[in-house]
């Protein structure tokens, strides 16, 4: 239901603690399983991707390269023993079945109407740029959240409730706490005034929140629960008496979530040394207002950790438009949504994203399971490697290239960023944009990127990674049209 609310998790507590980088096994093309292809036929040729042994025509929007592809087959939060599965299992644990119903291997190609129209994402929303969503072809995605599934599952109505723990994709920022791939874990719950007795949601409501278990967490709650300006009530759909029973539910619920996952996490980091059992504080949350789209009231819970106030994810009363869109329009409800990973890298102090992706037995064997929590022992840190790569872009008049691609107006960093992921996997650390300007005279645009290489499972050669960097410019050049300095 939720986006999740951001993937790059705060670092520097995991900084201050000194803990050092791991090993990461680089990421290879399985089988045969994803391969361009041509249909053999008298009529003019058209590429096709197969994927999982299903063939899609590609099309000018096609933008997936077969490296990300290369990761469909992972399915990390279903491996038992892994960070990203532990962190989902515990979340779990905390709803229950039959009112949960859990859907945690839902294949990740979707429609555009799933991962947008479903959901009210207008035209010319962002999200829909191949700059952002990497597109099979124009009618089908890797999905972009978990929420590309929701309207399905609201409508077949299963169980009141339900989580989604799914891999997504998104064209995205390269360092530590970002990466093309990452895990959502959303849920829901509904109450249908059609069942419930008398119509009567919000006495539901109470009665259903007096079996959730209580707990004896600070808790900082200062706002009520809907503003007219900051945090609106859905007047035309729901009572005030409904989202005050709703609010309550779903803070409840989530409250239990942190009291399932925090204890574990600080005695993990007592166990490591990381932190002082007998100086550490009693454990406090506190609810703070936000704005999501599919939600309203809205709100973001965050925990107080290692002295530090850290966002654990977003929630809120789902909007009734979604509902009725999914034709379940006497459905009323909550809905949450967090970043996996950025709950695993706090629960088990690990301090780069790409450690997640590691076959590197160095690394897994450290994780047995959700009832031993164990804080992350760093076994090596390599040598990094910074390279510069500075080039011109286009402008619409340059003699250099005289088209409009990759020309000032439409430049996306995404871009840079996709082709330095694709030829440097995981041996990139992370980029960032160290200098810009425009020419005087000229007009055009230079950029300069600084690119971090550094490997989690060994010592770089000068030679690769200049063979490497030299890729990166070449690439730059046949994609973007730019001109290296």
């Amino acid at each position: 239901m939720l986006v999740a609310t951001g993937r790059a998790v705060r670092l520097t507590w995991i900084e201050r603690s000194g803990i050092e980088l791991g090993s990461k096994a680089r990421i290879w093309i399985g089988g045969s399983q994803y391969q361009h292809r041509h249909h053999s036929t008298n009529s003019p040729k058209t590429p096709t991707i197969d994927i999982d042994g299903k063939c899609y025509a590609t099309d000018d929007w096609t933008n997936v390269p077969s490296s990300i592809l290369s990761y469909l087959p992972r399915k990390l939060q279903l491996q038992p023993s892994h960070p990203v599965s532990i962190t989902r299992q515990i979340i779990e644990s905390n709803f229950p079945s039959p009112i949960y119903t859990h859907y945690n291997n839902l294949h990740p190609l979707v429609t555009v109407a799933e991962n947008f129209d479903s959901l009210g994402f207008p035209n010319d929303h962002p999200g829909r740029s191949r700059t952002d969503t990497y597109y099979i072809n124009k009618h089908t995605v890797l999905r972009t959240h978990t929420s590309a599934h929701e309207a399905e599952i609201f409508r077949h109505n299963k169980s009141d409730g339900y989580t989604i723990s799914a891999d997504v994709y998104r064209r995205d920022t390269v360092d530590r706490s970002h990466y093309p791939v990452f895990h959502q874990m959303e849920g829901a719950r509904t109450w249908d005034r059609r069942k419930v007795l008398g119509g009567d949601v919000a006495k539901a409501v109470w009665t259903d929140l007096e079996r959730l278990p209580k707990h004896g967490l600070s808790i900082e709650d200062p706002n009520p629960t809907t503003h007219a300006e900051r945090n609106p009530l859905q007047a035309e759909h729901h009572s005030a008496e409904e989202v005050e029973a709703i609010a309550a539910h779903l803070k409840r619920s989530l409250e239990g979530v942190v009291v399932e996952l925090f204890p574990r996490a600080q005695k993990a980091a007592v166990a490591a040394g990381h932190v002082d059992a007998n100086t550490s504080e009693p454990m406090k949350i506190r609810w703070i207002e936000a704005y999501f789209p599919f939600t309203s009231p809205s709100w973001e819970l965050e925990v107080f950790w290692q002295g530090d106030w850290l966002e654990l994810l977003g929630c809120g009363v789902t909007k009734q438009e979604l509902l009725i869109n999914a034709g379940v329009p006497d459905q009323i409800g909550w809905a949450f949504g967090v970043g996996l990973e950025r709950v695993a890298m706090l629960l088990f102090s690990i301090p780069d994203i790409r450690l997640f992706w590691s076959k590197d037995p160095r690394f897994l064997n450290q994780f047995s399971g959700k009832e031993n929590v164990n804080t992350f022992v760093p076994f090596s840190k390599y040598p990094e490697c910074p390279k510069d790569v500075s080039f011109w872009l286009r402008s619409s008049s340059s003699s250099a290239g005289g088209g409009m691609r990759s020309n000032a107006q439409n430049f996306h960093e995404n871009d840079v960023m996709e082709i330095v992921r694709d030829v440097g996997s995981d041996l990139v650390e992370d980029v960032r944009l160290v200098d810009d300007f425009v020419h005087p005279v000229s007009g055009r645009k230079s950029l300069c990127y600084r690119i971090n290489y550094r490997s989690l499972e060994r010592t770089l050669r000068h030679k690769e990674i200049n063979q490497l960097h030299q890729s990166v410019g070449k690439q730059l050049v046949e994609k973007l049209g730019v001109e290296l300095r």
